[in-house]
Formats: structure tokens, sequence, C-alpha cells
């Protein structure tokens, strides 16, 4: 969805005469998707416990940082990525997080863990390619034509392709069951450590 369209859900939300419970709920997951978890949109308007505050708190809070965020749409503010890759990379982001959350827990094989780290940068990196229309040329989707791709652009660099080619590999171990070769939680351990610079490398 592009931003002139985000626009205009919100300002729909806005519009329609809900009871305050539901417009506050209808905008909170609005910002959360659209303006993201960590924004101070979204941060503002999860402070408020909606069933504790009055109507007018509700509806005023709704619609004060619906309105902020919209107008900070029609400002052009949002960074230079769009909404919609703003959002995937928060999906990304979550991927990583349950990650890590496996990787704290010693009854987990580092092998689960792995998987989803290498599943989130993929995703990442799709998303990527299709944000910027680049085209595969006929390579079979994955890591590596994603990576060569994306260094075929002058996205990416040399050292980010070796990095990218290493996690793949031990991607590959755990999709493949060769748990002989990801015995260690500190392989996991690196290589979200690694995926989490490179994404804040290139999110921006």
């Amino acid at each position: 969805m592009d931003t002139e369209n985000i626009i205009k859900q919100g300002e729909d939300i806005l519009n329609n005469k809900h009871d305050s419970l539901l417009l506050l709920s209808e905008a909170s997951e609005f910002l959360r998707i659209y303006a993201g978890k960590n924004s101070t949109f979204f941060k503002n308007i999860s402070k408020i416990e909606s069933h504790r505050s009055t109507d007018y708190t509700r509806r005023s809070q709704a619609v004060t940082n619906m309105t902020a965020f919209i107008n900070f749409l029609k400002k052009g503010l949002s960074e230079g990525i769009s909404i919609e890759r703003k959002a995937q990379i928060e999906v990304v982001s979550d991927f990583l997080e349950q990650a890590n959350i496996l990787i704290d827990n010693k009854k987990v094989h580092p092998a689960a863990p792995i998987a989803i780290i290498g599943a989130a940068l993929e995703e990442f990196l799709r998303n990527w390619i299709e944000e910027v229309g680049l085209d595969l040329k006929g390579k079979k989707a994955g890591l590596d034509s994603y990576s060569t791709t994306l260094k075929e652009a002058g996205l990416i660099d040399k050292q980010d392709v070796k990095d990218i080619v290493s996690w793949a590999g031990l991607r590959n171990y755990a999709a493949h069951g060769e748990w002989e070769n990801i015995k260690n939680k500190n392989q996991a351990s690196l290589m979200i450590q690694g995926v989490n610079l490179f994404m804040r490398k290139y999110n921006k």
C-alpha cells in the first residue's frame, strides 16, 4: 500500500463515528502497522489504558496521534523509506525476536533459531529487491541470488555478500538436518548479531 492510500485509510478511521473503544483499538493497530512499534505515535497511543480511561480521553488521544501521523506522512517526513517497507521490516524484526528467545532456551537446538534467522534475512532481502524493482534475471529466488543481485546493483558490498553466503550455509545445515555442523549456540548468537547489524546498516 502506498503512502496516499495509507493516508486515506487513516482518514477513513478518523471520519467514522466509532465508539471510543473501537476508535482507540483501530487507531492503535493502524499506527502499529504503518508507523511501527518503535514510533512515538504508537508508543503514545499504547500508554492509554482503554478500560480505565474516560470516553473523552480515549477519543482525543486516538484523534491526536492519528492526525499527527497523517500530517507526518503528508509532509513527506517518512525518511525516504516507504511505509510498506517499514511494516515489512517490523515483521522481520519480530522473527529475530523469536529467534533470540530460542537462543536463550537451553532446551532448544541451535538449528531452530538459525532456521528462523535465515528466513528473516531472506524475507528482508526479498522485500528490499521488490522495493527497488530489481530483476533476478532468471536466477532461483534465495539468499545467494538476492545477495548477488543487490551486489550487482551496487546496493551492498563484497563483504556483505561473504557474510550472507556464510549465514546461508548455516541455514542450509539447519534445513537439511546436518546437526553436527551447528552444535554450538554461539553460532546462532553470532549469526543473529551479524544479521541485526546488516539490517540496521541498510534499513535507513
